[in-house]
């Protein structure tokens, strides 16, 4: 069983599949305590893979995102299995510090070095297809360099103050000018006001 915080459609709004439809599988729980998580970890029903796929196979969307709180916490074989058995592909957002060892196609890695006490969110993965950081405008930029990707993106913080949000986005694009292998990724869901 898999405490899920909720399951539904939208578009990926962040990273290198955004824009695409994709079905989101979130669940409660993470091993970090982020300041700007938007997920209520307390919530959570108890769901089967069956039931997840048959939730998920309502919507035509080909991807899946398992996300959280910290799906690698959770996500098994047998989950993954049933997700490919119903032809879905699986793209996965994770903190990266715990390794994973199921088959997901599509590993987004967003790091919180500077949100935790050191030592607690060290990288565990073996593989990262996209690193994902947020952007405070005053982050430790060289934490980051040693990471090996296939694809690299720097995401503003949305602070929720309009004004500080704005400073960052600014220092955001300063820094990908000048650091050319980053790629700006934006929160579409928010800019456009969907799920």
């Amino acid at each position: 069983m898999y405490k899920i915080n909720e399951i539904f459609y939208s578009i990926q709004g962040e990273g290198h599949n955004a824009g695409c439809a994709a079905v989101f599988v979130r669940f409660s729980g993470c091993n970090l305590h982020c300041p700007f998580c938007d997920t209520h970890h307390q919530d959570g029903t108890l769901m089967s893979a069956e039931d997840i796929c048959k939730e998920v196979a309502k919507y035509p969307a080909p991807m899946v995102v398992l996300t959280g709180g910290e799906p690698s916490l959770f996500a098994d074989a047998p989950l993954c299995d049933a997700l490919h058995a119903i032809g879905k592909t699986i793209a996965m957002e994770t903190n990266g510090t715990r390794p994973v060892s199921v088959p997901i196609d599509h590993i987004t890695c967003s790091p919180k070095f500077e949100f935790n006490d050191a030592g607690q969110a060290k990288l565990r993965l073996s593989r990262i297809d996209e690193l994902k950081v947020v952007f405070i405008g005053n982050n430790d930029m060289s934490l980051y360099e040693g990471i090996v990707a296939a694809n690299y993106y720097l995401q503003p913080c949305d602070t929720g103050n309009q004004e500080e949000t704005k400073k960052i986005v600014r220092q955001t694009l300063d820094y990908i000018l000048q650091h050319p292998k980053w790629k700006l990724s934006l929160q579409l869901h928010k800019i456009l006001n969907v799920r």
